[in-house]
């Protein structure tokens, strides 16, 4: 689903749910999630080539470990 689908979808649950409804508080999470996702996609097509160690330190971040 892209990010402007995720969007719709916060958009539409939050008029009838309240802020902590688990399918808005998960909706919005998964909105977050494609904004980065679009984000590290362009930022990867647009800078050369990764060294096996960057791309490992990189992993390491997206994990929630420390580089």
């Amino acid at each position: 689903m892209s990010w402007t689908q995720e969007r719709a979808r916060v958009a539409s649950l939050s008029r009838s749910r309240t802020p902590d409804d688990p399918d808005l508080v998960g909706a919005r999470r998964n909105l977050k999630a494609a904004r980065l996702e679009e984000y590290i996609r362009r930022t990867v097509d647009a800078a050369p080539p990764l060294t096996p160690e960057q791309r490992d330190r990189l992993a390491v971040l997206l994990r929630g470990g420390a580089a």
